[in-house]
C-alpha cells in the first residue's frame, strides 16, 4: 500500500468515526508514521482530502450494489440496508456521507457537491429498486418509488446517526426492523 493509500484509508476512517472536524492532518501523520509536511505533499488541503474521500466512497459504495442492481427489488433493497449497517463496524463508525452531512455547513463547496451527488445516486437506486420490487411482487409498497426512497434514504441515514450515538448497532436495525419485514422473499 502506498503512503497516499495508506493516508486515505486512515482519513476515511478517522472522518467516519469523528467527522469532518474531528481530525487533522497531524492525527494523520501521527497514523501514518511521518511528517505532516509530506501528508500536504500528498493531500495540499483537508478539502482536497475530504472531496477525494467522498467521491471515493461513493465510487466503492455504489459500485458495491452493482451486482444486484439488475436483481429482484428486495435484493437490491436488502443490498442496501445491509451496507448501512456493515458501514456501523458494530456502532464505532458509520457512512461516510452521513458523517460529512452532520458538519454539512462547514464542508467546503466541493466536498457539500460530491456528498450531494452520492445522496442523489443513492436515492436513484432505492427509487429503483421499490420501482422493480412494486412490479415483480417483493416488496410491500405503500407509496410511489420515489416517496419510498426518499423515506428509506432519511431513514437509514438517521438510524445511523442514532446507532452511532449510542454506540450500540442493535438500535439501527430496530429502526429498520419495520422495512425489514416488508421485504418478500
Amino acid at each position: 500500500m502506498t503512503t497516499r493509500d495508506a493516508l486515505l484509508t486512515h482519513a476515511e476512517d478517522l472522518a467516519r468515526r469523528t467527522g469532518y472536524d474531528g481530525f487533522s492532518f497531524a492525527d494523520l501523520a501521527t497514523g501514518a508514521g511521518i511528517r505532516k509536511a509530506s501528508v500536504h505533499h500528498h493531500f495540499p488541503t483537508k478539502p482536497a482530502l475530504a472531496a477525494e474521500l467522498m467521491e471515493a466512497y461513493a465510487a466503492r459504495t455504489l459500485g458495491a450494489l452493482e451486482p444486484v442492481a439488475q436483481a429482484s427489488g428486495a435484493t437490491r433493497l436488502g443490498a442496501v440496508l445491509d451496507l448501512y449497517r456493515e458501514a456501523l463496524q458494530g456502532g464505532r463508525s458509520q457512512c461516510l456521507c452521513v458523517a460529512f452531512s452532520a458538519v454539512q455547513e462547514r464542508l467546503p463547496a466541493k466536498v457539500q457537491d460530491a456528498v450531494a451527488a452520492f445522496q442523489a445516486e443513492m436515492r436513484g437506486f432505492l427509487e429503483a429498486a421499490f420501482a422493480a420490487g412494486a412490479k415483480d411482487g417483493t416488496l410491500q409498497t405503500a407509496a410511489t418509488p420515489e416517496a419510498e426512497a426518499a423515506a428509506t434514504f432519511a431513514l437509514l441515514e438517521g438510524a445511523q446517526l442514532v446507532a452511532r450515538a449510542s454506540r450500540d448497532a442493535t438500535q439501527f436495525d430496530l429502526a429498520i426492523a419495520p422495512l425489514r419485514a416488508r421485504l418478500t422473499p
